[in-house]
């Protein structure tokens, strides 16, 4: 279904020439923002290094990004490292990724590779 541009009627202070009208001009009427529009959504896949195993990252992570309402999933590597996949409104995925910078408390951080894809719709938010 295609996204209709409809508009918004704004009463402007009544004046002389059109008092007690309540039918707006063409100049009365916004041009509506996003109506019919699925708000966008981003995926990010992050490797977090450092002391980041058995310092609760992941369920500090699983925390904030319900928080934030993120989607997706986080998982401790074999080499040490933490793999999370983050979906969602881009100002709360970027929220969460600037999160994983530092991660909780007791958590050293020494380095985060951020990958792009595209969302998979990803549900809920779990631990791996």
């Amino acid at each position: 279904m295609a996204a209709q541009n409809v508009g918004v009627a704004r009463r402007r202070p009544t004046s002389s020439h059109h008092a007690g009208s309540l039918r707006p001009r063409h100049s009365d009427v916004l041009p509506a923002q996003n109506v019919g529009v699925a708000p966008q959504v981003i995926r990010r896949h992050l490797f977090v290094s450092g002391r980041v195993q058995g310092v609760w990252f992941r369920d500090s992570c699983r925390a904030e990004a319900e928080r934030l309402g993120v989607r997706g999933w986080v998982r401790n590597l074999w080499d040490g490292r933490v793999e999370a996949v983050f979906e969602g409104a881009p100002d709360a995925v970027l929220e969460l990724v600037n999160w994983a910078h530092h991660g909780p408390p007791r958590a050293e951080v020494t380095h985060v590779e951020i990958l792009t894809e595209e969302p998979l719709g990803e549900r809920g938010f779990r631990v791996r």
